[in-house]
């Protein structure tokens, strides 16, 4: 599947690894970076949605997503798990959790571009169902592009080309991804609401957290294959 993303926000912060531990498989090895955790909150819009050899749907290739995550490695390949992502499009919420075997969920979403390059985005959950949840923020970025280098924080945080899941039976499906090195800017942001990681019972520390925001960036996901490592 193709896609390009808009204007994100990757917000970071470290947490404790046993803070997440019981909501990601036993056989999945939470990574660390200088001895903790991290989880992040990502706010941006898509576009350019299609399959492969298909042309996108003018009422499914674009719309808003916000993602929480965490970073895991199994036989030697550092991935991200999703802890939930929420989309304001229904179609694309139904094919993803159908096809991708991933959480995501219906959100009324709203992103406007302001002045100073700055982005006003909004979230709010309303699937069926599923426990509330809610982002507000206007964030920008105020430095100048970078590539992170190997070994850094930034490039821990980034550097992930496959996403890890699993299916309604515990077995671990990986799905790889494909995209140039993100083009990383510092970045500032005003948060209003954030009630993203409630619901898992994961309280954010009250320490801000790391901020870098990104452009534009083209990717390629591939279907899920299961992983040979026993889910259990």
């Amino acid at each position: 599947m193709y896609q390009t993303w808009h204007d994100l926000l990757f917000m970071h912060w470290r947490v404790p690894v046993e803070a997440l531990r019981r909501h990601i498989p036993p056989v999945l090895p939470i990574d660390t970076f200088d001895g903790a955790a991290w989880i992040g909150i990502v706010p941006f819009r898509m576009s350019g949605v299609r399959l492969r050899f298909l042309p996108g749907l003018p009422w499914l290739s674009a719309f808003p997503e916000l993602n929480v995550r965490t970073y895991v490695t199994l036989d030697g390949r550092p991935g991200v798990w999703f802890f939930s992502l929420d989309a304001g499009n229904p179609v694309a919420v139904w094919i993803a959790r159908a096809w991708f075997k991933l959480p995501y969920f219906n959100a009324d979403m709203r992103v406007m571009p302001r002045g100073q390059g700055c982005i006003h985005y909004t979230s709010r959950r309303t699937h069926r169902g599923a426990p509330p949840a809610e982002f507000a923020a206007d964030y920008r970025p105020i430095g100048d592009a970078f590539d992170a280098p190997p070994g850094s924080l930034e490039y821990f945080l980034t550097a992930r080309y496959c996403l890890y899941t699993a299916d309604r039976h515990g077995r671990i499906l990986r799905a790889e991804i494909d995209h140039p090195p993100w083009p990383l800017q510092p970045a500032e942001a005003e948060v209003r609401c954030n009630s993203m990681t409630g619901w898992i019972g994961v309280r954010l520390p009250d320490d801000w957290p790391l901020l870098h925001f990104s452009r534009r960036i083209d990717m390629v996901a591939w279907t899920l294959q299961p992983v040979n490592s026993p889910a259990r």
